[in-house]
């Protein structure tokens, strides 16, 4: 996918337009970013904003995310835990005391 983000109002218009116009090539629209398909069509979307509104808009490829693919074990198995934590208040910090959870600092500093 492509994704679209723009930093000028006139750039926000000219993508709300396109959206409304080829709502076929539009994945997702989050109001200043736009998903396009990675078509030819989204493709030449995308290259008309750049045309239009030159360094207003950038573009970026995308690929969707495959969580089991991308992520350790030990970052899922973590963040299942601590989405079935007893009490929702608790801190990610205080809930891994005293387990083999990562700590956030390791998590911060560790690329995908």
């Amino acid at each position: 996918m492509l994704l679209v983000v723009t930093y000028s109002r006139g750039a926000r218009q000219t993508l709300r337009t396109m959206c409304g116009t080829y709502d076929e090539t539009v994945v997702r629209r989050f109001g200043r970013a736009a998903l396009f398909a990675e078509t030819e069509l989204g493709a030449l979307l995308a290259l008309r904003l750049r045309a239009k509104h030159a360094g207003d808009v950038q573009v970026e490829r995308t690929e969707p995310w495959n969580e089991f693919r991308d992520a350790p074990e030990r970052v899922r198995d973590a963040a299942s835990a601590y989405e079935s934590r007893d009490t929702a208040s608790t801190p990610y910090a205080k809930f891994r005391a005293g387990t083999d959870h990562p700590t956030t600092d390791a998590l911060r500093d560790a690329e995908l």
